[in-house]
């Protein structure tokens, strides 16, 4: 299949709001695909390459300066052995390898297909076609129940692999896909509220638990031998040594843990998330210490949990977890729950996750059931750059290049600014006109990409903290960072500084 088969398959997908017909676009791509195309695909439209980390960051990609192709000739196999090329690059002179790389697949691609290709490497690709219309097409397209689909898909914990045997294999080995102990499932994920008193009168009676600001586990143990996954199923094993320890010495021969992970300090409170991050490195910080809170359980000796209650999966927790279980009440009562999130605030967590004591466990899926509740932080940052969006924000100015103020210009950034996150989030149809009929009278450059701007526009982000990252000059990343407004009343003089920001990492 050639590469602009997909591309084309993604713009019709992207400029359309309707569901079904970005199912239909997206099935007769799967249905004219070869088997071994499929995971390449599904992997692709997810921006989420089947390699996994390809060590490409938007800094390399755009220092790029090459011409592309005038007719499209890359095949769907070309970007995967490239894609395998990068992810494989290590160690010395890896850097030279990665751009020698990114240089022929971007000069063997037209314009089109490289502005598709960054994106996905980048994972930026917004088509309005993430997992759940993917799972429709790939029923469509196999002529499999959705339902089907749906459950391999979260129990496999793979789109791609799910696909592939939707797609190639019979209707039987489709419904034989199960819970297995070693092979870890896509995660049940949380919507939010305001207040626990919000969170509780979506979800009735209710566990309600810390949240802390750790990692997200998901533990399998048969007889001693244990695997620790991240929440994207990333194997962790090796790093954490002490988890492995802990679940060894549990009161059960087979289990399937859910739960979180954090770092402690001297005195029990929890240290900033990027501590507990950097043990899942790979440099090991041998001083860092994790400690496990488990908080939910699907598969003990035998016994498959995850169509169970929650009131029955957590009475089996109980047992099994002991003193490793996450604190919590269960209560219908709002003072109550109010109270606890207070108590979780105070001991240094992110707040609390309120969950229906009735419910089962969704593999993979955000719903009502599970609703988390924490506090919200605001920065005031500046405006560096934005690109041109795709699909629906196509011709329109989008995704934001957010720089923090640097009074002491300790990065050398040009203006004082140091780039610390991008979002598009929060953007409405208003705002993005508003950016696009703005921003060229701010321009002091533009590529293909985007329009760099003279750092004079200030705009409140909201964001759930900050951690470590390589990514940007300033060493730091905004963490689920999106727009609440502009801040015409303000300078960029008078922008929140790289310092306060920093700040957070130390909790």
């Amino acid at each position: 299949m050639k590469l602009s088969e997909l591309v084309t398959t993604t713009e019709e997908v992207t400029a359309t709001s309707s569901r079904l017909a970005k199912t239909d676009a997206l099935a007769r791509l799967l249905e004219r695909a070869e088997p071994d195309e499929i995971p390449t695909l599904i992997g692709l439209l997810l921006a989420a390459p089947r390699q996994g980390r390809l060590g490409v960051g938007w800094r390399g990609i755009a220092a790029l300066d090459i011409a592309h192709s005038v007719e499209p000739t890359l095949a769907v196999d070309d970007v995967d052995r490239a894609l395998d090329a990068l992810a494989a690059a290590s160690g010395s002179g890896s850097a030279a390898v990665r751009t020698s790389a990114l240089t022929d697949l971007a000069s063997r691609a037209t314009a089109r297909e490289w502005d598709f290709l960054a994106r996905a490497m980048l994972g930026e690709l917004r088509t309005g076609a993430l997992g759940g219309v993917l799972l429709d097409a790939i029923a469509r397209a196999s002529d499999r129940p959705v339902a089907s689909v749906r459950r391999a898909a979260m129990l496999s914990g793979d789109l791609g692999d799910t696909a592939l045997l939707a797609l190639t294999g019979s209707a039987e080995q489709l419904e034989a896909v199960g819970l297995q102990v070693g092979r870890p499932v896509l995660p049940m994920l949380a919507g939010t509220a305001a207040t626990a008193t919000a969170a509780l009168e979506l979800t009735g009676e209710a566990s309600v638990e810390y949240k802390l600001d750790g990692a997200r586990i998901q533990v399998h143990r048969h007889v001693d031998d244990v695997g620790v996954y991240t929440r994207s199923l990333a194997d962790i094993t090796h790093r954490v040594p002490e988890i492995v320890e802990i679940v060894r010495g549990l009161p059960a021969r087979d289990l399937i843990l859910d739960g979180e992970t954090l770092a402690l300090d001297e005195d029990g409170g929890p240290r900033p998330f990027q501590q507990t991050m950097s043990r899942f490195g790979a440099d090991v910080a041998r001083d860092v210490v994790l400690r496990p809170w488990f908080f939910d359980l699907l598969h003990v000796d035998g016994r498959d949990l995850i169509g169970e209650p929650l009131s029955v999966r957590l009475e089996e927790l109980d047992r099994v977890a002991g003193e490793w279980r996450m604190p919590g009440i269960i209560t219908s009562d709002a003072d109550a729950a109010e109270q606890l999130s207070r108590e979780a605030l105070a001991a240094g967590h992110e707040g609390i996750l309120v969950k229906a004591i009735g419910s089962t466990y969704a593999a993979g899926r955000r719903g009502k059931s599970w609703v988390k509740v924490k506090p919200v932080l605001t920065y005031d940052l500046v405006v560096l750059a934005a690109e041109w969006g795709s699909g629906r924000r196509r011709g329109k100015l989008s995704n934001l290049h957010l720089g923090a103020h640097d009074p002491d210009n300790e990065f050398g950034e040009p203006g004082g600014f140091v780039m610390v996150g991008k979002t598009f989030k929060g953007l409405t149809d208003e705002l993005l006109q508003w950016q696009t009929d703005t921003f060229p009278e701010y321009e002091r450059e533009r590529s293909a990409y985007a329009v760099f701007l003279r750092p004079e526009l200030v705009v409140e982000i909201a964001i759930d903290g900050v951690q470590n990252s390589p990514r940007y000059p300033g060493g730091i990343a905004l963490r689920f960072a999106r727009v609440k407004g502009y801040r015409p009343d303000k300078t960029a003089a008078e922008a929140d500084s790289i310092q306060s920001l920093r700040a957070l990492l130390r909790g």
